[in-house]
C-alpha cells in the first residue's frame, strides 16, 4: 500500500465510527502528510441481531471480518472496543496501540429517573451481557431481565417505546456519543464490576508490519496499556471471553496497580471476587495471580458449567 496512506477498518455503528475517527484524528494531528481513510466492514455480531450474544458464541464475534481484511491487505489496521478483542490474538496479529482509557464504569439508563436501588421485580431491565445479568441477580435475584441487541441509539429507542424500564450500558459509549443526559446513575466498580478493558479503544495490526506499528507508537497510551494488560491477563488465565460473567477493573498510582476481579454463576448466587496489588511493571503477572486465587475457589468449574449449558 501507499507508504503515505493508512486505511482503517471499522464497524459501521455510530460508536465504532467515533472510535475509528478518534484514531484517524490523532494520527493526522501528528503526521501532517499522512492520508488516513476509513473502511466500514460488517461483522457477524452486526449482522445477527435477533439472537442473544451468549447463544452466538464469542470467538471473533465483532472482530473476525476485520481480521480477514487485515490479512488480505484491504486495511492497515482495525479499531475495536478493546473489551471486544479476544485476550489471545492469532499469531498473525498484534495489539498495535491502546488509546487513553475513558470512563470504565457501567451506567444505569432508566425511564422516570429510577436509580438501581429503586428498581424491583416489577421492572424490566435490559442487557445482553451475562456479566451484567450476574451482577444484577447478585443485587436482587427477583429482577426480570430481558435481552436487548442493537446499537446505542436503537437500544435507547426500544426503552422509550416500552420494551424495558431500564438498561445497563457502558458509560464511555454514552459519553462518546454525547448521550450523557440518558445516564440515570453511574455504577461504581466497587459494587458493579465492569467488563475487562471497558472504556479502552484498541488498534489491531498485522504482526511484523513495522511501518504501521511504528507509526502507532505515538498514540499508544502506556498507563492504559499496563492497566488493561493486567485485566486481560486475568481473563485469559480464567479462559474467559466476552460471553461469560467475568469482570475486572484496575487503578494505578505512583507505579503501583490494584486489580479487582470476579467470576460468577449466571444467577449470581456464587460470586467469587478478590483483589491484588503490586508493581505496575508486573501487571500481567498480577492478573494471572488474581485469576489463580479465584480458580482455587472454583471459578473455572463455574465458567465451564456455563459454557457447557449455553
Amino acid at each position: 500500500m501507499n507508504s503515505d496512506k493508512i486505511v482503517i477498518g471499522t464497524r459501521g455503528s455510530q460508536l465504532a465510527l467515533y472510535q475509528a475517527n478518534k484514531v484517524k484524528a490523532d494520527l493526522e494531528e501528528i503526521y501532517a502528510d499522512l492520508e488516513v481513510e476509513l473502511k466500514i466492514i460488517k461483522t457477524k455480531g452486526d449482522k445477527i441481531l435477533d439472537v442473544a450474544l451468549s447463544k452466538i458464541g464469542d470467538k471473533g464475534l465483532f472482530t473476525k471480518e476485520l481480521e480477514v481484511a487485515l490479512l488480505e491487505g484491504d486495511i492497515d489496521l482495525a479499531v475495536h472496543s478493546l473489551k471486544d478483542l479476544p485476550t489471545e490474538l492469532p499469531a498473525e496479529f498484534q495489539l498495535g496501540a491502546v488509546l487513553e482509557r475513558a470512563d470504565y464504569r457501567d451506567a444505569l439508563v432508566s425511564k422516570n429517573g429510577l436509580k438501581l436501588n429503586e428498581l424491583n421485580e416489577n421492572h424490566k431491565i435490559a442487557t445482553s451481557s451475562l456479566r451484567r445479568i450476574a451482577g444484577l441477580k447478585k443485587i436482587n435475584p427477583a429482577f426480570e431481565i430481558v435481552d436487548i441487541r442493537g446499537n446505542v441509539n436503537t437500544r435507547l429507542k426500544k426503552m422509550e417505546d416500552g420494551y424495558c424500564d431500564a438498561m445497563i450500558m457502558a458509560s464511555a459509549g454514552l459519553k462518546r456519543l454525547g448521550l450523557e443526559k440518558y445516564i440515570t446513575e453511574v455504577l461504581e466498580p466497587t459494587e458493579f464490576i465492569p467488563a475487562v478493558a471497558q472504556g479502552a479503544i484498541a488498534v489491531e495490526t498485522r504482526a511484523g508490519d513495522n511501518r504501521v506499528n511504528d507509526l502507532l507508537q505515538v498514540i499508544n497510551h502506556k498507563p492504559t496499556l499496563d492497566a488493561v494488560s493486567a485485566e486481560r491477563a486475568f481473563m485469559r488465565e480464567l479462559e474467559g471471553g466476552c460471553q461469560v460473567p467475568v469482570g475486572a477493573y484496575s487503578s494505578s498510582e505512583a507505579g503501583e496497580i490494584t486489580l479487582t476481579g470476579f467470576a460468577s454463576s449466571l444467577n449470581g448466587d456464587i460470586y467469587l471476587k478478590d483483589s491484588i496489588a503490586g508493581s505496575l511493571s508486573n501487571a500481567k503477572e498480577l492478573g494471572k495471580e488474581l485469576a489463580q486465587k479465584l480458580i482455587e475457589r472454583g471459578a473455572k468449574d463455574i465458567l465451564k458449567d456455563i459454557r457447557d449449558n449455553a
